[in-house]
């Protein structure tokens, strides 16, 4: 499932990025933030509850998801990873979760898992101090 977020609900930022890459990374500012409101998105609330625990501390307070790409030497590169990681985690909020279903084991596998158990407690038992007689 893709999920486009609408242009008015992205702020963009770019700041210095860090690490390797000599002087062009203390000239041009290539990291890009990218802020989306979530509130304004008018997200279902079972769908905003797995945005939350998917995304995590990249939630503030005040409803924003906060993407950096840092990962490319250009700016357009990062724009376009950050857009691109904010729209999925959107779109993977979306998808129910499938519910296990709950099982009982079968008569075969409990008794695999006695027969494994009583030779187990034959091995420990064989252990004991050796009589010498």
């Amino acid at each position: 499932m893709t999920f486009v977020i609408p242009e008015k609900y992205i702020q963009e930022s770019f700041l210095a990025s860090t690490g390797p890459g000599g002087q062009n990374v203390n000239k041009v500012a290539t990291a890009c933030q990218l802020r989306v409101n979530i509130f304004a998105l008018r997200l279902a609330p079972d769908v905003y509850r797995r945005l939350r625990i998917m995304a995590g501390s990249k939630i503030t307070d005040q409803g924003e998801l906060i993407i950096t790409a840092r990962k490319y030497r250009s700016q357009q590169a990062n724009r376009d990873d950050a857009r691109m990681r904010a729209q999925q985690i959107i779109a993977e909020a979306h998808i129910r979760p499938v519910r296990r279903v709950a099982t009982k084991p079968s008569r075969a596998a409990k008794a695999k898992r006695v027969d494994g158990k009583k030779s187990r407690a034959t091995i420990k038992k064989n252990r004991g101090k050796v009589r010498m007689e």
